[in-house]
């Protein structure tokens, strides 16, 4: 029999997941168990276990549940934190499916933790979006007529199939179109929800349409994904146009306390919802919040201030236009003499040299979007917002446990190089 734990050093990455994992409170996950406890077939993996492969598998940037099936057969770590039983794709894929809202759980209990640790702080809440490629392509995106001729292949489809079924073929046979109707049903769904989807972007751009005629008018009918139908037709940074979210990440000392996809193209508006996200899941809230130009919008900063005065805004005023006439320069002076205290402030705030000094240091939120790019999440590999949630949450929590572990090295290094207090 191999020893699989002679296999790991010490230091191993594997080895720091699980230490994370058992310090957890997991009582959420068992309580699922213990509810199924009197349905038939193979008895639940630990989720002890699962999280941990999937922790494991996200800081190693696998992201898919049939390649860490095959390395939970094959690789040392993966079978260590297995403890050398089998746990297959339709288990991992469950847990990603079923378990995000467990998992943001999961998120503010670490937080708490670190917290107490003293490793995050919350002097500075630094929040921005970073657009991601939707587990769809640009093919996918369809008007709605195409919509209405997809729905109606896909019912003879799925009518054709029962019909078959109801012949009674051979077992085999039977197996491959009752695999085929699943597939066809599923499409269906899909159609369904692309179809309340594009009501919905529908009525939105009806109600811009009131404020940006012109802008609407030149932009055309909507798109919806039939493959991730709550995934967005958005610009990404390589110029290109693709189904997509744009994934909201709020970092504090290099630690990720909060982190939402959206399906919202711009920032602007957001920032106010993601702070209460912060301050629920800490219990403090952030003295400083920056922000870039595109995430903040005077409304937002009008809110922010009424509803948090404690906090102040760092954020960049948006470019304004120099080649105007002098009539609309003495109008914007007018304007700005009559705009909120709140906005009043943050313009002063922002042309003195603190603070754009003070804003500067919001370029390091960009360090956690290239991480968990790098890590995979660079395109989803699942449809739907709550997979896509699960996902974002797996990654936050991998991205804190290992910035959390090299910090501790670093603190103990430092202590035992200072050596012994003197007396």
């Amino acid at each position: 029999m191999v020893d699989l734990d002679s296999q790991l050093p010490d230091d191993h990455r594997a080895r720091v997941v699980w230490a994370f994992v058992q310090g957890m409170d997991l009582g959420e996950l068992y309580d699922r168990i213990k509810a199924r406890d009197d349905v038939a077939g193979r008895p639940a993996a630990d989720p002890q276990v699962v999280l941990a492969v999937w922790l494991y598998a996200t800081l190693e940037g696998i992201g898919s549940a049939r390649a860490i099936d095959r390395l939970c057969q094959q690789h040392a770590a993966y079978r260590w934190l297995c403890g050398g039983a089998p746990i297959n794709h339709d288990l991992l894929s469950e847990f990603r499916r079923e378990c995000a809202a467990t998992l943001d759980r999961l998120l503010s209990q670490s937080l708490t933790g670190l917290i107490s640790e003293k490793l995050v702080t919350l002097e500075e809440l630094m929040i921005d979006g970073t657009k991601v490629r939707a587990h769809a392509g640009r093919g996918s995106m369809s008007k709605r007529k195409r919509l209405e001729r997809l729905e109606k292949a896909v019912a003879e489809r799925v009518a054709e199939l029962k019909g078959e079924l109801d012949k009674d073929p051979a077992e085999p046979e039977r197996r491959r179109k009752q695999r085929a109707l699943q597939a066809a049903q599923e499409r269906t769904r899909r159609v369904e929800r692309a179809h309340q989807k594009l009501a919905e972007l529908v009525q939105e751009k009806a109600e811009r349409a009131k404020t940006h005629a012109k802008e609407e008018a030149e932009k055309g009918q909507p798109k919806v994904s039939v493959s991730d139908p709550e995934a967005r037709s958005m610009r990404l940074a390589d110029g290109a146009v693709a189904p997509a979210w744009n994934v909201q990440v709020a970092t504090a000392n290099g630690f990720i306390v909060a982190i939402d996809p959206t399906d919202r193209r711009n920032d602007g508006g957001l920032a106010p919802g993601l702070v209460e996200s912060v301050v629920e899941r800490s219990g403090r809230l952030p003295q400083r919040l920056l922000a870039d130009t595109t995430a903040m919008t005077q409304d937002d900063i009008v809110k922010l201030g009424e509803r948090y005065p404690g906090m102040t805004v760092y954020s960049p005023p948006p470019p304004e236009r120099t080649d105007v006439t002098a009539e609309t320069l003495r109008k914007r002076r007018w304007k700005r003499r009559h705009e909120p205290s709140a906005v009043q402030a943050w313009r002063a705030r922002m042309e003195s040299e603190d603070g754009q000094q003070t804003y500067r240091r919001r370029k390091l939120t960009e360090r956690a979007h290239g991480i968990i790019k790098n890590r995979g999440m660079a395109r989803f590999l699942v449809h739907g917002r709550e997979r896509v949630r699960a996902v974002c949450l797996l990654q936050a929590l991998a991205l804190n446990l290992g910035w959390a572990h090299t910090l501790r090295r670093r603190i103990a290094a430092a202590t035992a190089l200072a050596g012994p207090a003197i007396a």
